[in-house]
């Protein structure tokens, strides 16, 4: 019994600098300048397709950075380009491939219930050197692929940056 309690003791004490040293970490954050740049590139690529949208930036734990509404999108858009794109940050993945994996009848259906999880195209992650830094939402185009399309030029216009 003695010598398991030594072994207790010994074993603690070795992952105590294990411990200590995860006490903390890192993250990487886009400024409100990239996530500005971001939201432009998507209305200017939703405009030129003949959109109306509102684009949305988060940060990697959902909170807004950028909401951008263009001057003809419903009413409806704001809110639900928040929700796309905190639904892409929050699941770690694009709103259409959520809206696959969580089609009724499978598994995860009921991610859908999940208040502000929004499973419909037009929330796109944006991951760069390895790592999160926030999502995309776009809402007002008349599809999600659409949507899709806006999110990903506000995306490719800010992705060098990030990458550096």
């Amino acid at each position: 019994m003695k010598f398991a309690l030594t072994a207790v003791l010994a074993l603690c004490c070795a992952l105590q600098p294990a411990i200590a040293a995860d006490a903390g970490y890192a993250i990487r954050l886009m400024t409100p300048e990239t996530a500005l740049k971001a939201a432009l590139a998507g209305q200017a690529a939703c405009r030129k397709a003949g959109f109306q949208v509102t684009i949305a930036v988060v940060d990697r734990t959902g909170q807004v950075q950028v909401v951008l509404r263009d001057r003809f999108a419903g009413m409806h858009t704001p809110e639900a380009a928040i929700d796309k794109a905190w639904t892409a940050a929050s699941f770690k993945m694009d709103t259409t491939a959520l809206a696959k994996a969580t089609a009724a009848g499978t598994a995860s259906s009921g991610i859908r219930h999940i208040p502000r999880a929004l499973a419909v195209g037009g929330g796109m992650l944006v991951e760069a050197a390895g790592a999160p830094y926030g999502a995309i939402g776009v809402s007002g185009a008349p599809s999600g692929d659409n949507d899709d399309h806006c999110a990903r030029a506000a995306i490719d216009a800010i992705i060098d940056d990030l990458n550096l």
